[in-house]
């Protein structure tokens, strides 16, 4: 029975691994469109989108059926109702990676702004979305305390891409929609680094059993 078990938590983590690999490739996309500035770029977002989806009702379900039939000891129970919290937190970086897409469709964004630091929030979130999954799929208490701590980073670049957002509309005039878009695009980042955030709180509470005060 145990080792039945143990095949289907296997299971889980590579579903989760899965779906972490989608939410990384989603945001990439978007922020390729952004940075390239070419919107057909992110035609690809809704069918990664509907495959985040996809693998967050299979996770839901593996998850279901291992509470239902298995009858899990106290880490066990852990592991699985933590990654039924995060695959919400997964679902919702992937809509966020949407939302970027849409905004670069839309065309407002015309003007050259590599002195914004959008390529380090992009980098950044990946880089703890990744961690965030991999420290699940190992059980690893340090890597998800460090992806929290990563945020920093995210929300720093945030902070500067406020800043010479200001300093860019006092220097030179510009269309007001393409201010507000790149605010917006930042935004988003910023906000996929909470969900990570939220990941790696959960990957806490499997290994702990402590409810981490940063998840939002």
């Amino acid at each position: 029975m145990r080792s039945d078990f143990d095949h289907q938590l296997n299971r889980l983590k590579q579903e989760m691994l899965a779906m972490g690999m989608h939410c990384e490739k989603a945001i990439s996309q978007a922020a390729q469109a952004l940075l390239d500035g070419n919107a057909s770029l992110s035609e690809a977002l809704p069918q990664l989108q509907e495959n985040i989806k996809h693998r967050e009702r299979e996770i839901e379900s593996s998850c279901l059926q291992l509470l239902l039939r298995q009858q899990p000891v106290a880490r066990d129970l852990r592991m699985v109702s933590a990654a039924l919290k995060m695959v919400t937190d997964l679902e919702r970086i992937g809509d966020q990676a949407g939302d970027i897409a849409e905004i670069v469709k839309m065309g407002n964004i015309r003007g050259n702004y590599t002195q914004l630091p959008l390529q380090q929030m992009v980098e950044a979130t990946i880089k703890m979305v990744n961690d965030a999954i991999d420290a699940f799929s190992n059980q690893d208490e340090a890597k998800a305390t460090a992806v929290i701590a990563y945020d920093d980073v995210v929300d720093s670049c945030f902070d500067e891409v406020k800043r010479k957002l200001v300093e860019i509309l006092k220097e030179k005039e510009v269309l007001a929609e393409e201010i507000i878009d790149l605010l917006m695009i930042a935004k988003y980042l910023e906000r996929i680094g909470d969900h990570a955030v939220n990941v790696a709180g959960w990957v806490l509470f499997s290994i702990t059993g402590q409810i981490d005060a940063n998840i939002t």
